[in-house]
């Protein structure tokens, strides 16, 4: 969630780490600062967005070659620009940045303060740089030491960056749970939260591991754990592209990645879906293969749009593979003390990979044996490393905070699995599975002409925009697509929406229903098809306001429905890769008209990483 960017080498630091914090905006934030080292150690940072602190330092001294600069994103204490990181200790000769939660922080506080320390914030993040320095004075070691030691007393999860004034050269850091990358260039080195404020300078990179701790000092990159045991760095280089995290001349990095998925969801099944040889492929559950034939149990734990992909899975495992499915929102997973057994799959779903909710529920599934797929986006990432197998979505970077091509490509990797399942278990007929890949392959293409209707959905949401409320109906593969339209809308727009199945709307959300509430009904040509239509008429006699999304050629409910978006027809199991695209286009016109910041929807964060 906080965004953190350091670093140490010959250039000026200043200026690399005010742009790398604005690749970071889209993490979500409140306030921002810096803390620039050069004889003096000097502290600056101011409630609001990046922009506001640049204009704050315009006059005064930025010079330094070492550095390090924060965006925060409120947990404890108000957003201000005391509570704004870096944080000083009380003699103001350490300062620290810092993503997490301490959780003993309020113990940890009381017991410095009767040690003499002066606090000048709410947070916890102003415990730990005291915590270091009082432990450094005590023990009278290094820095590095002071660090090792403070974080055997914190309990909770942090990334954390620590300068001192009499260590002029050196950067220290270290984290659990939260993530860390550092990037390796010709004698200058940069730590961050993710590669996007890295990529310009380097593609070699580090992805720091929990419990390590990381010191850059004379030109050298030392990596020990939190037990003092020396640590080898790991060496990646970045497939990640500068071009690939601007916006191309698109107004919004959303509306770019909207427009981004017919080439996403084809590189999400390049090389997996092989339609000449009829041959599907995923190498991540090959080693695995057997657990997933046998498994007597899959639990998908997600949060948010990727909990919506994992109800799409549902869909599709139990009825390509015929195994049963629960989906979990991982954020209450590991508080129901629910029952599993080395015999499940849990499978971990996240755009970012650095989920804190998903992570935990990794946490427990692994303890209890269950064998642990993950998908998500972000190579290197934290579930990437924490699962005994998985695949990466192949998306590509996802700036916008409102995820949609993630959706996509997750949904495109879950249909693939769900295939292979299927096959393997004898539960798909070859003629079936062909058929599938034969449609699966025409996605992309479809997707594509599902965007050419971006202008005649501009013209609705003109007429929307300034509804209070919305409802949004779907049946089958189609509920999760109309939970994720109403999420979307919710996220950008802050326009109160619900998604519900079709047929529970006459348990309750009908009471709703007049003139004033429109109504998007995902109502496609599928199995249920004709009792969707006998719930829009429901809505009509209501006098509801009705937005249909529709398979091309429909000509029933165009005949009842006020407004209607015709999608290209596929088959029943693959519909949300289509029918969620005029969602999203729906959703990003009406905040865009009612002048949301689009991009970076209030208070929310692309990755949450603390729980």
């Amino acid at each position: 969630m906080c965004g953190i960017v350091a670093y140490l080498g010959h250039r000026e630091a200043c200026p690399i780490i005010l742009k790398g914090l604005h690749r970071l905006e889209y993490r979500g934030y409140d306030s921002a600062g810096v803390a620039l080292l050069n004889g003096d150690l000097n502290v600056y940072k101011k409630k609001g967005k990046v922009s506001d602190l640049e204009a704050y330092i315009a006059e005064k001294d930025t010079h330094a070659t070492v550095g390090m600069g924060h965006t925060r994103w409120a947990t404890h204490g108000e957003p201000n620009d005391e509570n704004a990181h870096p944080h000083y200790s009380t003699s103001e000769r350490i300062a620290i940045i810092h993503n997490g939660i301490i959780e003993n922080y309020a113990a940890l506080k009381k017991h410095l303060q009767q040690q003499g320390h002066v606090f000048h914030s709410d947070t916890d993040t102003e415990v730990f740089v005291n915590l270091i320095e009082e432990i450094q004075k005590q023990n009278s070691c290094s820095l590095e030491e002071a660090v090792r030691l403070a974080l055997h007393e914190v309990v909770g999860a942090y990334a954390i960056v620590v300068l001192s004034k009499d260590a002029p050269n050196q950067l220290i850091a270290a984290r659990k749970g939260s993530p860390m990358v550092i990037g390796i260039g010709d004698g200058e080195f940069f730590i961050a939260s993710d590669a996007t404020p890295i990529i310009e300078y380097t593609n070699e990179v580090v992805y720091v591991n929990d419990y390590e701790i990381v010191m850059i000092r004379d030109g050298q990159l030392n990596i020990r754990t939190k037990e003092d045991v020396s640590q080898t760095p790991y060496i990646q280089k970045l497939e990640l592209e500068l071009d690939s995290i601007e916006k191309g001349g698109y107004p919004h990095f959303m509306l770019k990645e909207i427009f981004e998925q017919p080439r996403s969801i084809l590189d999400s099944m390049r090389g997996r879906l092989e339609l000449e040889a009829s041959h599907l492929n995923m190498g991540g559950i090959r080693a695995y293969e057997q657990k997933f034939v046998n498994a007597q149990r899959i639990i998908i734990v997600a949060c948010g749009t990727s909990w919506h992909a994992g109800l799409v899975a549902e869909y599709l495992i139990e009825d390509l593979a015929r195994i049963p499915v629960e989906v979990e929102y991982a954020s209450e997973f590991r508080y129901r003390n629910p029952i599993i057994t080395e015999r499940d799959i849990v499978i971990a779903i996240s755009q970012s990979g650095e989920t804190a909710d998903t992570l935990a529920a990794i946490e427990l599934a692994k303890s209890k044996g269950a064998t642990i797929f993950g998908i998500c986006n972000v190579v290197g990432s934290s579930i990437a490393r924490a699962t005994d197998a998985g695949a990466y979505t192949h998306a590509g970077p996802e700036i916008g905070v409102a995820s949609t091509k993630a959706f996509t490509a997750q949904v495109t990797v879950l249909t693939l699995l769900a295939m292979i399942m299927g096959q393997k278990r004898g539960t798909l007929t070859d003629t079936k599975l062909r058929e599938l890949m034969v449609e699966l392959d025409t996605i992309p293409a479809k997707v594509t002409k599902a965007l050419e209707l971006d202008t005649e959905i501009r013209a609705i949401a003109e007429i929307f925009k300034d509804a209070s409320n919305f409802l949004y109906l779907g049946r089958g593969y189609n509920f999760p697509v109309a939970l994720e339209g109403a999420l979307k809308l919710k996220e950008i727009s802050y326009i109160h929406a619900e998604g519900y199945p079709a047929a529970e709307m006459k348990h309750g959300p009908i009471a709703l229903i007049d003139e004033n509430m429109p109504m998007v009904v995902i109502a496609t040509r599928d199995s249920s098809y004709e009792k969707v239509v006998s719930n829009i008429q429901e809505v009509k006699a209501r006098k509801g306001r009705i937005i249909a999304v529709v398979s091309e050629g429909d000509k029933v409910i165009p005949a009842m429905a006020e407004f209607v978006i015709e999608v290209p027809h596929t088959s029943e199991v693959l519909m949300p890769l289509v029918s969620v695209i005029p969602l999203q286009l729906l959703s990003y016109h009406i905040a865009v008209l009612r002048g949301c910041n689009v991009d970076q929807p209030r208070n929310l964060a692309k990755s949450v990483t603390v729980e």
